[in-house]
């Protein structure tokens, strides 16, 4: 079994506690809170702030958690659920319209790419469970990876260094490294002709 994060190992618990099919909160009131206090400063803060102005849309999701490296780039127009379940490493970049569920946590890679309206889904529930208890897995992207333009990346999926998701593919299960994807479900096209091992080792 996965090991959970702190974060997401809290989540788990609280939900198991509650009924949401009987009219009860999925969430406790103390992440309910939480989550409304970034939502209201990242629109009333950086919905409206241009692309240059990434330094203070980095300043404002520290402030509220996140692991931002001071080179990445996120778009104010990103949709981003809960910011100390994000961690962005140098270079990459969540693009325009992105929407970032991170129940759990999700990791993007040093120069990997999420292209506008792309969907990162950490979340989903238990089917086979009455109460429809929540299940959180973390998503990772790899280095130099590109997640195109409306592509979904499903609960618990590790996107492989240097691989490609095509536009409005979905993907389910891992993909493996230096890989191009397309579809729904998303399969294998062809090998990428970068990313080799002495690229990767610089």
């Amino acid at each position: 079994m996965a090991a959970h994060s702190a974060e997401e190992f809290s989540l788990l618990i609280e939900h198991q506690k509650q009924k949401p099919k009987e009219g009860g909160p999925t969430f406790s009131f103390s992440n309910r809170l939480h989550r409304a206090a970034w939502n209201i400063t990242w629109r009333l803060l950086a919905t409206w702030t241009p692309p240059f102005l990434r330094p203070w849309r980095r300043v404002l999701l520290r402030l509220f958690g996140a692991k931002i490296a001071s080179t990445a780039n996120v778009y104010g127009s990103a949709h981003i659920w809960l910011p100390r379940n994000l961690q962005m490493d140098p270079y990459s970049c969540l693009g325009p319209k992105v929407t970032c569920y991170n129940m759990a946590m999700i990791t993007i890679g040093r120069r990997a790419t999420v292209s506008q309206g792309a969907h990162l889904c950490a979340g989903t529930h238990d089917v086979d469970d009455p109460d429809h208890r929540l299940q959180a897995k973390p998503i990772i992207i790899g280095e130099n990876a590109w997640i195109a333009a409306e592509a979904f990346i499903g609960p618990g999926v590790r996107i492989g260094a240097w691989s490609v998701l095509g536009a409005r593919s979905v993907a389910f299960r891992d993909l493996e490294p230096c890989t191009i994807y397309i579809g729904n479900p998303a399969v294998p096209a062809r090998q990428r002709k970068i990313g080799t091992a002495a690229d990767n080792s610089q």
